[in-house]
């Protein structure tokens, strides 16, 4: 029976294992999935020991992705290219990595908001995390001019402008609703509004009416960034879309089959967001 799990800290929230039960459960394999809470000091010895553990591979969430990469001894072009991993396999003993991320949130714009692209605009990206580095580079290879990155500790901003070039622009945390000026899409990627963190600030009356607001934040799933994009008449795009379309391929690495993200599977997981204190 093949093993396969979610490693994070913490990780209580994640939905990871409802939506890879589904597809083991649709697709009738002997397969499980699980969370796996994994504390700082213990991660590297996880990572590095996770195929001795029973398991073919894992996804990876907040804080590791970065750590996830740097544990691998082989890295596939798109995890190379965000300089993060979410996903990771053993393969002939050997850990290996990629990066799902750039894949779930591009299918997810595209699906919740045709067209989200074509404004010919800039883009602002509220965090610098491991999920910024995926979008970061979507947005970068979806050809956008210019993207507005804005942190808290503007020297992690400053680290991933580095890293994905002049096309990135890091601006003060402090001027952020400023910074929205003329922006054609504005993407939340840090934890403010996630339930149980505290709330985002942020004024959107900068972002012009054809610009989209995307928040990946999936709990709850309209946030108040999203709640007020929609009191503004601006398109918006949840978070619960990229958890779903970044898990298909490595479901397809451990287990073999490629799933579909379908309107059951949605529907199971919002009912469990809404069940949920």
């Amino acid at each position: 029976m093949k093993r396969a799990c979610v490693i994070g800290w913490p990780i209580e929230h994640s939905r990871s294992p409802l939506i890879h039960g589904y597809w083991l459960r649709r697709h009738a394999i002997a397969g499980t999935y699980e969370k796996r809470a994994v504390a700082p000091q213990n991660i590297e010895a996880f990572l590095r020991e996770l195929g001795a553990q029973g398991y073919a591979g894992a996804n990876v969430t907040v804080p590791y992705k970065e750590a996830a990469l740097h544990a691998a001894s082989y890295a596939d072009a798109a995890a190379k290219s965000v300089g993060a991993a979410n996903t990771l396999w053993v393969e002939d003993g050997a850990l290996w990595a990629s990066n799902t991320d750039i894949f779930g949130f591009l299918r997810n714009l595209d699906d919740q908001v045709p067209g989200w692209d074509a404004t010919g605009r800039d883009a602002a990206v509220l965090g610098a995390g491991g999920a910024a580095r995926g979008i970061l580079r979507g947005l970068l290879d979806r050809g956008f001019p210019e993207i507005r990155l804005i942190n808290r500790t503007k020297e992690r901003a400053a680290e991933l402008a580095a890293f994905f070039g002049a096309a990135v622009q890091v601006m003060d945390w402090e001027e952020r609703s400023g910074a929205l000026e003329g922006c054609g899409l504005l993407v939340n990627s840090t934890t403010l509004g996630m339930k149980g963190s505290a709330a985002l600030d942020i004024d959107l009356r900068a972002l012009p009416p054809i610009a989209v607001v995307h928040d990946i934040i999936y709990v709850p799933l309209r946030t108040p960034l999203l709640r007020q994009a929609s009191a503004r008449g601006l398109r918006s795009a949840d978070g619960l879309g990229m958890l779903l379309h970044q898990a298909a391929p490595g479901f397809e690495r451990w287990f073999g089959v490629r799933p579909e993200v379908t309107a059951e599977l949605r529907d199971l997981v919002l009912r469990d967001i809404g069940n949920r204190p």
